[in-house]
């Protein structure tokens, strides 16, 4: 990748592998310590404000008009489709709603429900600044729009700046080194006229908080306090692995992936022990920042970016949930989950065919015993999903859209039962509703519903003429576990029920083969 391409450089790209992010959380009662932010604004907590690293920078054709780098790293052709109707992406795991565009307001819809039902308080955006230069300023209005949808998801916002941007910029000629520091002023700037000052922005002790990766750029202490100069509050700064004294009031970890072996495994000893040695350091800090990460998996070697950074296992789920776990019993200000997306290296708690909701099943976990006015249930995880699937199977239908709107503010108002109660009722309404907005008297596959299910679901289609069909259900690997149609079929609209009472809790696909039309759609079975 070369200078002119519109996304990240090979070089930046080495700069987020040796380390990794999520963070999640801020705030514990030491010493009348104060924290603000989205949801729980200026009030005191005996619990860490949980928080998880959120990447933007995700771009499709029906929003931005092209796949985004971070979807092919120009080697994955998201076009191409597989036979159980997976698109190519440059990841090893795949998101339940497919790949997404990071601007995609029913996208920031679901994510926001998810983190408000699983317990997250909100995220801290890897932000690359706003300079129009690779891709940094398509993903800074992809983070403005994250931004309004947090806010009205009534959760909290903050920020992890990656100054290794100055770098990319002066490497390629875009800034020079002279003037670095003063540009480094304006992004400071920018940051506290955009967001500081929002009562949704995380605080401490009334100061925004600014993370950084790194530093990458600014190395030196006094660098930060240059940058600092011209802002009205000085932010809580935090560094990463190591404080830098004295401008960084602490620092957080992240996956120790350098210490992998030679067959490039990072051991769970060697992750204990590198938390062990951090959070001793961390002692002394005025602040304490904890993390928590569900494993690493990069695509980096296999997409041709450059070598693996190494891996580590997320044996079923134990490695974030020993993680999550010591983070909590180190008694921090600040829990950080890393990540919620990072596709790229595989640190990802948002679900995914792979993994479902385990993730997310752990977080929730973790509020309830940290909080116990938390009400929400595990069942609950389902509910954003189908919200997503109904913006969009509906979205012509103003009725539909009314409640789905009222469901969103009960949910993010923590009115559960009657949130539950209201999608339950528009279930009902909707399960042999024909008002998709897909071609009338066309070919038509719906997506069955409701989904996720247990232990039964509709399937819909419509065929505008007489046609031999065939409707299977596959699994995960390909194999045929269902035939729900063999037959021939008058032109007309069907819908039948399956029951997968029989089948293993998971994903699996459903294809429809009619004349020379060809659909495969996606459910969930939940056990």
């Amino acid at each position: 990748m070369k200078g002119t391409f519109r996304f990240l450089s090979v070089q930046f790209l080495r700069f987020r592998g040796s380390n990794l992010i999520v963070l999640t959380a801020l705030l514990h009662s030491t010493a009348g310590f104060q924290a603000s932010g989205g949801g729980s604004s200026n009030q005191q907590t005996n619990r860490p404000l949980i928080l998880t690293h959120f990447m933007p920078w995700y771009q499709t054709p029906a929003v931005h008009g092209y796949w985004g780098w971070h979807w092919t790293m120009n080697h994955y052709n998201p076009d191409i489709m597989d036979q159980s109707g997976r698109k190519q992406i440059a990841s090893h795991y795949y998101p339940l709603t497919g790949p997404y565009d990071s601007k995609d307001p029913a996208i920031l819809e679901y994510q926001t429900l998810l983190m408000k039902v699983s317990g997250i308080d909100g995220v801290l955006v890897d932000w690359y600044g706003m300079e129009n230069f690779y891709d940094y300023g398509v993903l800074n209005e992809s983070t403005q729009a994250l931004f309004v949808a947090i806010q009205k998801a009534h959760l909290s916002f903050g920020i992890v700046y990656e100054d290794a941007t100055i770098r990319a910029m002066v490497d390629a000629g875009h800034l020079s080194a002279g003037n670095a520091l003063n540009y480094g002023k304006t992004v400071m700037k920018y940051m506290q006229d955009n967001w500081f000052g929002s009562d949704t922005y995380v605080k401490l002790d009334n100061h925004p908080l600014l993370l950084t990766f790194g530093p990458q750029y600014f190395s030196q202490s006094a660098d930060w306090d240059t940058l600092f100069s011209g802002l009205v509050t000085t932010p809580v700064f935090v560094t990463l692995d190591n404080q830098l004294a004295p401008v960084a009031s602490g620092a957080y970890p992240w996956p120790p992936m350098w210490l992998s072996d030679a067959s490039g495994n990072l051991s769970q000893e060697a992750v204990d022990g590198y938390l062990a040695q951090f959070y001793l350091k961390a002692q002394s800090w005025p602040y304490l920042v904890t993390s928590a990460f569900p494993g690493f998996y990069d695509i980096y070697q296999q997409a041709g970016v450059q070598a693996s950074f190494g891996y580590l296992d997320r044996r079923g789920g134990l490695t974030f949930r020993s993680t999550l776990q010591e983070a909590v019993v180190q008694d921090p200000d600040i829990i950080q989950l890393v990540t919620w997306n990072d596709y790229g290296e595989g640190t990802v708690i948002e679900p995914t065919v792979e993994y479902n909701y385990q993730g997310l099943e752990t977080v929730q976990a973790t509020r309830d015993s940290l909080d116990p006015s938390f009400q929400f249930l595990k069942e609950d995880l389902a509910l954003p999903l189908q919200v997503y699937d109904k913006r969009l199977r509906f979205a012509g239908n103003a009725g539909i859209k009314s409640v789905l709107d009222r469901v969103f503010a009960l949910i993010v108002s923590d009115q559960r039962a009657d949130a539950v109660a209201l999608m339950d009722s528009l279930a009902s309404t909707t399960s042999i509703d024909h008002t998709d907005t897909h071609l009338p008297g066309g070919w038509f596959l719906s997506q069955n519903f409701p989904n996720p299910f247990n232990p039964t679901t509709a399937v819909s289609y419509q065929l505008p003429a007489v046609s031999d069909v065939k409707l299977v259900v596959y699994d995960m690997l390909g194999r045929e576990v269902a035939v729900l149609v063999k037959e021939r079929k008058p032109a007309g609209n069907y819908e039948l029920s399956f029951d997968a009472s029989g089948l293993a809790g998971g994903v699996y696909f459903y294809r429809l083969t009619a004349a020379q039309f060809v659909q495969t759609r996606r459910m969930i079975v939940l056990k």
